[in-house]
């Protein structure tokens, strides 16, 4: 199913989204890799305040190639999702709603259904096509971090697919299921 969601999405418009919806995101989403997530995770462990409210927001990972001239953002394809499996049980206990990657999640995450968030899928290869989808570019944290800082992004009608939905199904289990009845 197609639908479109405002990026401030309350809880009950998160749980209305089913493994496997194509969604547009609008609205503002942050992005973080590798390199700033685990920055993050030793902030919260300091006990200190990270540099970008993430409760109800959505990170989006990505490492953007630099923006040409004229450019918002340069190419903005997400990157592997599960490099962040570790950092993402302590992101979605401080409030994360939706997550923007491709590839397969780990177990723990998955089983995090008890917070509500979405995994989303953005196509791979596909990152010159969503950087048009990308109509403000700002960075805010880790400036040190080159491309992997952490960025602020107004998104218009930005494309994904819902992967994990928030009661846990996933659509990379569910196709497989699905393309074996076929057989």
């Amino acid at each position: 199913m197609e639908k479109h969601l405002k990026v401030s999405a309350n809880t009950e418009e998160m749980a209305e989204l089913k493994s496997g919806d194509y969604v547009y995101l609008t609205g503002t989403i942050y992005t973080a890799r590798d390199a700033a997530h685990k920055r993050m995770y030793e902030t919260l462990l300091d006990g200190k305040e990270l540099p970008v409210d993430v409760k109800g927001q959505f990170i989006y990972y990505l490492g953007p190639t630099p923006a040409r001239e004229g450019q918002i953002i340069g190419s903005a394809g997400p990157t592997t999702s599960s490099r962040m499996d570790k950092y993402t049980p302590t992101m979605l206990d401080q409030g994360l709603k939706g997550m923007i990657g491709k590839g397969k999640r780990s177990s723990e995450v998955i089983e995090s259904k008890q917070y509500g968030a979405v995994y989303f899928a953005a196509v791979g290869g596909a990152g010159a096509l969503l950087s048009k989808c990308i109509k403000e570019a700002e960075v805010i944290a880790y400036d040190d971090l080159g491309t992997e800082a952490i960025r602020k992004l107004r998104v218009e009608n930005f494309p994904v697919i819902v992967v994990i939905d928030s009661q846990g199904n996933n659509l990379y289990e569910t196709a497989v299921e699905n393309f074996k009845k076929l057989k």
